[in-house]
């Protein structure tokens, strides 16, 4: 789980004590035995994600939305990124006889010649057998098809930028970017997708490649990336200095394919997910496969019932799914028939279900299960998720959340209590008539967009989160503390004009980008994470427009917990911008 901010940065939290609000409570809302409490900060984790409280950091990875074809990208082959991969030679062909000799003609009678001997055939050694599809499934995914240009800016010393270990363009570092930079180990890779998790990023390719960069500690990459670093050779006679050498390790920094085994060739993906320590992948069959590990307040819990962490990809008891959504640890999955499966950690109540402990202990919610139980005219038709609250959307316009609400962050009106919690899935009723189209969740706030372009956020106010000018804030939608400053907003409020059609958050970053392509920030900004330029709060939405983004169309943002991207539609050359 990635540090979220400078410690002198952050405004504290709410007391315990804090007015309450009068509005009534959700249904089914409770205390757990133990409060959530938030991660240490810490500003330079230079590799190594933090262990996560209840309440760490949030991946801020929400409906990554991107154009699709009919037509399904080339597999790739299925070779492990920087290990030795098996042998794949062709099977040897069967034992057969030598032809038989011809026999010579004479006046007389002819003498018959023996026949040769067959000659032995000796088989060629035969290649590991790779899995291989038995039942060939319905196709029910589409391939994402229209390319992006990744823009890159905030904390990048972990790699979690992708720009690799190396001065860029001759100059500039690969860590605390200011503003949008073009990322040129993307730009010839033809991504179609991104998901941003806590310190790491997965891709997707044109050509069904699937990359990874940023942190490895529990296998997050999918891959190998040991390094023996941080020290030059002598004899290197290279054009390097030593200014060059940042001390990042170069193959977790560098965006690379991860390790296919366990994929069977042929596999289509037509999704990337990521959590804060785990990645995910969809196929246009609807299958899972995943990697990595997931945490709780104590630490590790493992990955599944059987596997601590998972270094490369296992495939997820989950079938014909359209649509994952991704929390701080928790994954949420939306399949063909709109039911909706939850997995991973649930200290919050995330999963939408009891975790019965008894027998399985803090491993019972590794296995994907039903979270929501509807009948045939009502079903799920999207889903997201926050660091440790999720939603859905279902057929009839309505909102459904559920999971940690100390701020509010689910649209439910239970508020003021530093462990509040929606125990199942719950219709937020103040979101019910505005024909909602997409949720994005941070930590502690979310933001949505409507069909009509109307821009809404709620949760936490005092880094700036939700994006609103003080005036908004009123006894009627507001919880004050006892020195009249502004802490929660309780009620989904419009941010006045913007016309928003996709928005994306961070752990305590958000933006909004409009249909012209023009794309917004606010929010806690001590990493350069709203692209802004500055490390203070950005309190209410700014266009973000340095030279690198100013003319182009912008039309996905995406953030982890002190990093953010954003892609534009696809251009074939590239000016870095520097700003």
């Amino acid at each position: 789980m990635p540090p979220r901010r400078a410690a002198s940065a952050k405004p504290a939290a709410p007391a315990a004590a804090e007015p309450k609000a009068t509005k009534a409570t959700a249904s089914k809302v409770t205390k757990p035995a133990a409060k959530a409490t938030k991660a240490a900060p810490k500003k330079a984790a230079p590799k190594k994600a933090p262990v996560p409280k209840d309440e760490a950091a949030v991946n801020g990875v929400n409906g990554i939305h991107a154009s699709d074809d009919d037509k399904p990208a080339k597999a790739p082959k299925k070779t492990a990124a920087k290990r030795k991969a098996d042998a794949d030679e062709s099977d040897a062909p069967s034992t057969s006889s030598a032809r038989p000799i011809k026999r010579a003609r004479t006046a007389s009678v002819p003498a018959e010649k023996p026949k040769a001997a067959a000659k032995p055939s000796v088989a060629k050694p035969k290649p590991a057998p790779k899995p291989k599809k038995t039942v060939q499934q319905p196709v029910i995914n589409k391939v994402p098809s229209a390319k992006l240009d990744v823009f890159v800016f905030g904390e990048g010393s972990s790699g979690e930028l992708g720009l690799g270990s190396r001065k860029y363009d001759g100059k500039l570092k690969p860590i605390d970017v200011k503003r949008p930079r073009i990322n040129r180990n993307l730009e010839k890779a033809g991504v179609v997708q991104v998901a941003c998790g806590g310190m790491h990023v997965v891709a997707l390719t044109a050509d069904n490649k699937v990359l990874t960069w940023g942190v490895n500690d529990d296998k997050a990459l999918g891959r190998d990336t040991n390094w023996e670093g941080g020290v030059r050779d002598v004899d290197d006679e290279s054009d390097s200095d030593d200014e060059d050498d940042t001390g990042i390790n170069p193959r977790e920094s560098t965006p690379t394919e991860i390790n296919y085994e366990g994929i069977p060739e042929g596999t289509v993906f037509t999704q990337v997910a990521a959590t804060d320590s785990a990645s995910f992948v969809v196929t246009d069959e609807g299958d899972v496969y995943g990697w990595g590990t997931f945490r709780g307040a104590d630490g590790i819990i493992g990955f599944s019932a059987d596997a601590r962490t998972q270094p490369t990809p296992s495939k997820i008891a989950v079938k014909a799914v359209k649509k994952l959504a991704c929390g701080s640890n928790h994954v949420i999955a939306l399949d063909k028939a709109g039911k909706v499966w939850t997995w991973g950690a649930g200290g919050q109540y995330q999963l939408g279900r009891r975790i019965i402990t008894r027998h399985s202990g803090a491993t019972a919610g590794l296995k994907p299960e039903l979270c929501s139980r509807f009948g045939a005219k009502k079903y799920a038709v999207d889903v997201a998720a926050g660091s440790y609250h999720s939603f859905f959307l279902d057929n009839h316009g309505q909102v459904w959340a559920w999971g940690l609400n100390n701020f509010s962050q689910t649209g439910h009106e239970s508020v003021g209590e530093d462990d509040a919690m929606v125990l199942e899935p719950a219709v937020v009723e103040s979101l019910s008539d505005l024909e909602v189209k997409q949720i994005a969740g941070g930590e502690h706030h979310s933001v949505a967009c409507t069909k009509s372009g109307k821009l809404l956020t709620w949760g936490r106010i005092d880094g700036h989160q939700v994006g609103q000018p003080s005036e908004v804030y009123t006894e009627d939608n507001a919880v004050f503390d006892e020195n009249k400053r502004p802490r929660i907003l309780f009620v989904p409020t419009e941010i006045k004009d913007i016309k928003a059609s996709f928005v994306a958050t961070g752990t305590d970053t958000s933006f909004a980008i409009t249909e012209d392509g023009e794309v917004h920030s606010w929010g806690f900004s001590a990493n350069y994470q709203t692209g802004q330029g500055t490390t203070d709060d950005v309190e209410t939405p700014e266009r973000i427009e340095n030279t690198a983004v100013k003319d182009r169309k912008i039309t996905w943002a995406g953030a982890g917990g002190q990093y953010s991207m954003v892609g534009a539609v696809h251009e074939e050359s590239q000016v870095n911008g520097t700003a």
